[in-house]
């Protein structure tokens, strides 16, 4: 029997948690369901650019377990794109933690374009 995960440490919590091809209904599909880690793995990693190691400090896990997380996510993201089923975000053993900008720990806006545009105060002048 294998021992249960602890919780990992999610920053953000998804703005939308649905997908699906336009045009054909739900019901008609298959899900596919991305769980919040394997979201905040691959948000963390892709998107923000972090390297494993890294990310894998925000989320209260080990580098191979981030890596594998990241691997197991994403199959999942190209089996929506690729077949055209449903994705679900949802799930998973997850402890939500605000976290302010990397550079300077500052809180973020709520929306991802404010977060986009953030202009960190610590990188201001440096140039």
């Amino acid at each position: 029997m294998p021992r249960p995960s602890k919780p990992r440490i999610i920053g953000v919590q998804p703005e939308i948690c649905n997908f699906k091809p336009r045009g054909i209904p739900a019901k008609k599909l298959k899900a596919v369901n991305l769980t919040l880690d394997e979201y905040e793995a691959v948000r963390l990693a892709d998107y923000e650019g972090l390297s494993h190691e890294d990310a894998s400090v925000l989320m209260n896990i080990s580098r191979p377990t981030f890596s594998r997380l990241v691997e197991k996510a994403r199959v999942k993201i190209a089996t929506f794109l690729i077949e055209g089923t449903e994705l679900c975000i949802a799930g998973g053993n997850v402890h939500f933690q605000e976290r302010g900008c990397h550079m300077c720990k500052e809180g973020l806006p709520d929306s991802r374009m404010e977060r986009r545009r953030h202009n960190c105060p610590s990188t201001v002048g440096a140039e």
